[in-house]
């Protein structure tokens, strides 16, 4: 289980071709999807306190999703807010970070772009700690244990850490750690992954972190053998 496997996600869209896909695809990263299709039952399901994500489409029908922005900002400040815009409604995301949105994506999108989006947005949100197989990381506080040894990590050895700890147990490819922990998109040469997964193995141990070949890498859960 992972900081945020399991995260509850609101998802506010009218278009049916949209939502459905959508919600299926969050679930199968492991995340509890509930969907509203219009702006006044999105935002009466979003003043719950356990959600920590609205993922809020501008066009909605009974009342807009920058209306429904403005009004979840100012009764819940720490929620984070993803706008869906139509690549035309340009001017609308600007209005959305004006209400109050925290980051915005243009339709059509990919799928892995709108989980890469997301899962930034719940690390704002569920900062915590992360732990698995002896090693834990406090976000909050920006440090990292193996045991009760407190670890000396770079800031890139301590994020990308944090990344491979965020789906302990499952698979991260290198271009999702390329794109999650450097910021960039890049498809060539992985080469600066590897070396910093070789570093931090010198940290916290050979075994933790397995290389599952043409894939990428995943961190061992505790439960392992």
């Amino acid at each position: 289980m992972t900081a945020v496997s399991g995260s509850r996600i609101l998802l506010v869209e009218d278009d049916r071709a949209i939502s459905d896909p959508l919600s299926r695809g969050l679930r199968r990263e492991g995340y509890d999807v509930e969907v509203a299709a219009d702006g006044v039952s999105g935002l009466q399901l979003a003043m719950d306190p356990t959600v920590p994500l609205v993922i809020l489409d501008v066009g909605l029908p009974h009342m807009n999703g920058l209306e429904v922005c403005r009004r979840l900002r100012s009764s819940r400040p720490k929620v984070q807010i993803l706008l869906l815009t139509a690549l035309a409604e340009e001017v609308h995301a600007v209005d959305g970070l004006d209400a109050g949105a925290d980051d915005y994506i243009a339709k059509p999108f990919r799928l892995g772009e709108l989980l890469a989006r997301v899962r930034a947005a719940l690390r704002r949100a569920e900062p915590g700690q992360l732990a698995a197989a002896g090693v834990r990381v406090d976000r909050a506080s920006h440090r990292a244990f193996l045991d009760d040894l407190e670890l000396a990590l770079s800031p890139k050895e301590f994020d990308l850490l944090s990344r491979l700890l965020e789906d302990a147990g499952r698979v991260v490819t290198r271009e999702q750690l390329l794109r999650d922990v450097w910021d960039t998109t890049w498809t060539g040469s992985t080469r600066t992954v590897d070396q910093h997964v070789s570093w931090l193995r010198s940290k916290i141990g050979e075994d933790k972190i397995v290389t599952v070949r043409g894939r990428g890498f995943r961190f061992r859960t505790s439960d392992e053998t």
